[in-house]
């Protein structure tokens, strides 16, 4: 079997920038554990998997199914790597329609483009507070001693982020070293599988991001995860509460690094807005 397969980088407006994933686009369904290898095989944070569905093709359908695998795991939702499949329907395939809509396991995502960005339909995750004291293992791992402001978790996620004061600036993000086997071994109810530090941003710089963060992923065999769409979620959810603010753009600090705009609605979705950057096509055989 041979199937048409792309490298894509995610939320960057450059090659070699934001987050890469590999998309496959299935003329028939494969095997869970045939994807799973091949996702092994990429070794990137996630590989997608396309498939027609009820579509008569890639150019002229306007639905299909859409699935995300990391190089252990399926996951429930991936935000750069949908973003990498719409990129790959919209600029190679050219597909004709104005919407796309992806069918998954956290329900239909409806995507678009808009001149050179892709907009995303994603379900807003509202973060839940926690007690600092209850997690100290997992903090320490994460962040050392620096001071924190906030934590809060999502069970949809499965992930713990952690707000650190605003006297941080975006240097002490950079230079976060988190070491992967302290991670895994701080977090023994096995309810995290990421932590999320984020910072406040400064608005009298320009681009005027409003936030920051990183993301820490060994749980999912990824020890960070460059630009993470899914993670902005719940950092769009938690940030404009605090910020007041509705429309937010934000910057995902890994060596790589990512832009996203987001766009927080009223009827409990999230608009996260990027670029893609195709960067090779090939053919997988299977």
């Amino acid at each position: 079997m041979e199937i048409p397969i792309f490298t894509v980088d995610a939320f960057t407006k450059v090659p070699f920038k934001g987050n890469p994933a590999a998309v496959c686009l299935l003329e028939n369904e494969l095997q869970d554990d045939i994807k799973q290898s091949i996702a092994a095989e990429m070794n990137l944070s996630e590989t997608a998997f396309i498939t027609k569905h009820i579509s008569v093709d890639f150019s002229s359908g306007s639905r299909f199914g859409l699935r995300w695998f990391t190089p252990k795991s399926e996951i429930a939702l991936c935000g750069h790597a949908t973003l990498a499949s719409s990129a790959v329907l919209f600029y190679l395939k050219k597909n004709i329609n104005p919407v796309l809509v992806f069918e998954t396991m956290s329900g239909e995502l409806y995507v678009r483009q808009h001149e050179d960005s892709i907009i995303m339909d994603f379900p807003l995750n509202k973060p839940q507070p926690q007690d600092p004291h209850e997690n100290m293992d997992i903090l320490k791992a994460a962040v050392g001693d620096l001071p924190i402001e906030d934590v809060c978790y999502s069970p949809a996620m499965r992930i713990l982020m952690v707000r650190l004061a605003d006297t941080c600036d975006r240097s002490e993000l950079i230079t976060l070293s988190p070491i992967a086997e302290a991670l895994l071994k701080s977090d023994s109810t096995g309810k995290t599988k990421g932590v999320l530090v984020t910072i406040k941003g400064t608005s009298n710089a320009q681009p005027g991001y409003d936030f920051y963060s990183r993301l820490f992923a060994p749980w999912f065999g990824i020890f960070e995860d460059p630009v993470c769409g899914s993670a902005h979620t719940l950092l769009a959810a938690y940030w404009s509460e605090k910020l007041n603010k509705k429309k937010l753009l934000a910057y995902q600090c890994s060596s790589r690094g990512g832009e996203l705009e987001l766009e927080v609605r009223d009827d409990g979705r999230v608009n996260i807005i990027g670029r893609a950057q195709i960067i090779l096509q090939g053919t997988l055989k299977v």
